[in-house]
């Protein structure tokens, strides 16, 4: 089996461009950016990807903030986030130049079996060479110059990254059977329907929150069907979790997640949807992965909550209208038919094989009856389409001017591609490509099946 989703941690002092850093790699605004130490008092979680490779970069707090007892819970975060670690990036400050810290956060980072790479930032208008000269005293390596907040150089680091980290699990594997995830807050109910799907109490179960520590994995058969089922770690909010070995558990629930075809998000009725269920769900769509929204303990509810919180529920997922909506009773077994019909629609949809002959059709059909606008007198032509990957579905379109298309044109070639291939439960992911047809030459030859 290969190795987990590959973790680089982000580590270095206070207001040096951590979060920047981590905001760049993934592509996201999720972390607090700001210019004043400390801002980020704990871990966040991104999913960083490059072609074909994906890795998961942990940006932790500040060390060496004022405040003794805030500074000793980064620390504390830090060392765990720092034992799960594949590669450390060990940022520091062009502007400032070498400080104490730096060397006392670099003899920290000795001990350590994965390899550290030490980091310069706000590096511009400076050649690299200039800019790390003196950085190379922290005895680590030679430095690699960036600008976080600019993007220079962050890809060249991207790639050395990549080039030493372990490949990770390969989702298209099925060796094992239909690999499943169960994620969600503590407590609501992840080891009860995994109980259930086993026919057995082999997880352990009781009220209070935070009972699974880490991943367990276990194997069951439904319908003359093999799936292998993990069921992780409660997610806590952020600024709820205190012990490091909560912390520990949220990169093994990723690390599940990441390895497994569906994910079956668990929900606790009685408490509805919060804002953490609401980004445990972006993640995995970052992630590529399929995704079955599970509401339990949704017997103990009246009509009027059920209403209501359907209403909810419809309202704040919309942007992920392709995932299926389970409502079940782990406890008493109620509505596991329905989510197991979910799960395999979902499975079926990830792993489609997607002709280029039927994919160009669509594309035909959906400009057909639905143009891109003309821009400056030039009509966007879209010529042909073909599959580029599973798991999720990767559609790659060529074209001219492909980049010019409008955020809501390509939600409307996303609505076609889904109705025509029934591709629900699972992220797809559209590709644009400028350029020449080769299959266009004197009609001498046909896209190939992909």
């Amino acid at each position: 089996m290969q190795p987990d989703l590959p973790v680089v941690v982000l580590v270095g002092r206070p207001n040096v461009g951590k979060s920047t850093l981590f905001n760049r790699l993934t592509d996201t605004r999720d972390a607090l950016v700001a210019d004043r130490p400390g801002v980020t008092r704990d871990r966040q979680y991104g999913v960083v990807r490059t072609g074909e490779r994906r890795f998961l970069v942990v940006d932790t707090g500040g060390l060496g903030v004022d405040d003794a007892e805030i500074d000793a819970l980064a620390a504390a975060q830090t060392d765990v986030a720092l034992a799960e670690a594949h590669a450390v990036v060990f940022l520091v400050d062009g502007r400032d130049g070498l400080l104490p810290g730096d060397m006392a956060i670099a003899d920290r980072l000795r001990h350590l079996t994965v390899p550290v790479y030490p980091v310069v930032n706000k590096t511009e208008g400076r050649t690299s060479e200039e800019a790390v000269a003196e950085f190379h005293a922290l005895g680590m390596g030679a430095p690699d110059a960036i600008s976080a907040s600019h993007g220079g150089r962050i890809d060249a680091l991207v790639q050395r990254l990549v080039a030493d980290l372990p490949p990770g699990t390969d989702p298209d594997d099925g060796a094992a059977g239909t690999r499943l995830a169960v994620v969600g807050r503590p407590n609501a109910g992840k080891s009860t329907l995994v109980n259930r799907l086993l026919g057995e109490s082999r997880m352990l179960t009781m009220d209070a929150p935070g009972t699974t520590r880490d991943a367990v994995a276990a194997e069951f058969e439904h319908d003359g069907e093999r799936f292998r089922v993990v069921d992780t770690a409660g997610i806590r909010r952020r600024s709820r979790i205190d012990d490091p070995l909560e912390k520990f558990s949220v990169i093994k629930a990723m690390q599940a997640a990441e390895s497994a075809h569906i994910v079956v998000i668990m929900v606790d009725a009685q408490r509805g949807l919060e804002a953490q269920d609401v980004r445990l769900l972006g993640l995995m769509v970052d992630l590529g992965r399929a995704v079955v929204l599970a509401i339990n303990k949704w017997d103990g509810l009246d009509q009027d909550r059920r209403r209501a919180l359907r209403e909810d529920l419809r309202r704040r997922l919309v942007h992920l209208d392709f995932m299926t909506i389970c409502t079940i009773s782990a406890k008493h077994g109620s509505g596991l038919r329905e989510l197991m019909a979910a799960i395999r629609e979902a499975r079926d949809a990830a792993g489609a094989d997607l002709s280029t002959g039927a994919l160009t059709r669509v594309l035909e059909q959906a400009v057909l009856a639905h143009a891109p606008p003309a821009l400056h007198g030039r009509r966007i032509k879209l010529r042909y389409a073909h599959q580029g990957g599973r798991n999720p579905p990767r559609i790659v379109i060529h074209g001219n001017q492909t980049d010019r298309l409008s955020a809501e044109y390509k939600r409307y070639l996303m609505r076609r591609f889904r109705d025509a291939f029934g591709l629900r439960g699972t992220p797809v992911e559209l590709v644009f490509r400028t350029g020449d047809n080769p299959y266009d030459k004197r009609g001498s030859a046909s896209p190939r099946k992909r």
